[in-house]
């Protein structure tokens, strides 16, 4: 090892870590766990493979990535934890890797930021771009987009879907899916609107954020069924292609969304 790593630091000679990686005090890293360039591990970190951490990621104190999953079918089968680049998990975060009964893999992308106490269950999907603030449980088998933001102690139903760029106000709890671009709050959670205030931030024209405007009534404001609103929705797309995300989220609900 390297003067990265610090002596205290346990390292199992079948983990493979790049030489620009740094680990804390009292930390310990199992075999398969491999972790790329300028990843840097906390004090007090435990890390358990087989996982596959990417470049320029941040690991607090106490967090534990890569642990065996809480679901009681599981009996040690080899299943994997895939981490992208950029990622920030704060203090006390727990991640679980996937089981047979779904892909055998929990997937994060790059640049979240997963604050103190964030828990990521067994077979969950995520993006890039997110933020899950203090307290935030997630589910088994649950997808998440991109540029999605969970406020504190949000609590995610297993196997729900979000879509990108929803936001989900503090405590709320979700039990159906959520649309992209749709805000909800509340237990159970429930619509607020669209993500508008954001949509402007990132330079989006007004004729776009019309545009999504009216598709968030076709499916929540008007008495029709998504069947019915369909036909509006995708010719309204043809002119607008962030609707046809907006579609796509509902095309793919199974649970059903948030109303």
């Amino acid at each position: 090892m390297t003067g990265l790593i610090h002596p205290t630091a346990i390292i199992d000679p079948k983990a493979h870590l790049d030489t620009q990686v740094s680990v804390g005090p009292f930390s310990i890293i199992g075999p398969e766990v491999e972790i790329a360039a300028g990843t840097r591990v906390g004090p007090h970190v435990v890390l358990k493979g087989p996982m596959r951490l990417g470049r320029d990621n941040q690991i607090f104190q106490f967090s534990t990535l890569g642990e065996d999953c809480q679901d009681k079918k599981y009996r040690g089968e080899p299943t994997r934890l895939e981490i992208g680049d950029g990622n920030i998990f704060r203090e006390s975060c727990t991640v679980h890797r996937g089981t047979v009964q779904d892909q055998g893999m929990t997937r994060i992308g790059d640049r979240n930021l997963f604050m103190v106490n964030t828990h990521i269950a067994h077979d969950c999907q995520i993006g890039s771009d997110n933020i899950a603030a203090n307290n935030v449980g997630i589910a088994g088998h649950v997808h998440i987009g991109d540029h999605v933001i969970l406020g504190g102690m949000v609590g995610i139903h297993q196997f729900v879907r979000i879509g990108s760029f929803a936001m989900a106000g503090g405590g709320a709890i979700l039990f159906k899916d959520v649309p992209a671009y749709v805000m909800v709050s509340g237990n159970p959670a429930v619509p607020r609107g669209m993500n508008f205030e954001g949509m402007r931030r990132r330079g989006w024209t007004s004729e776009t954020i019309a545009a999504l405007r009216k598709a968030y009534r076709m499916v929540y404001r008007q008495a029709a069924t998504l069947e019915q609103a369909m036909p509006e929705l995708e010719a309204l797309a043809l002119d607008f292609p962030e609707v046809q995300l907006f579609i796509t989220t509902l095309q793919e609900s199974a649970r059903g969304i948030a109303r």
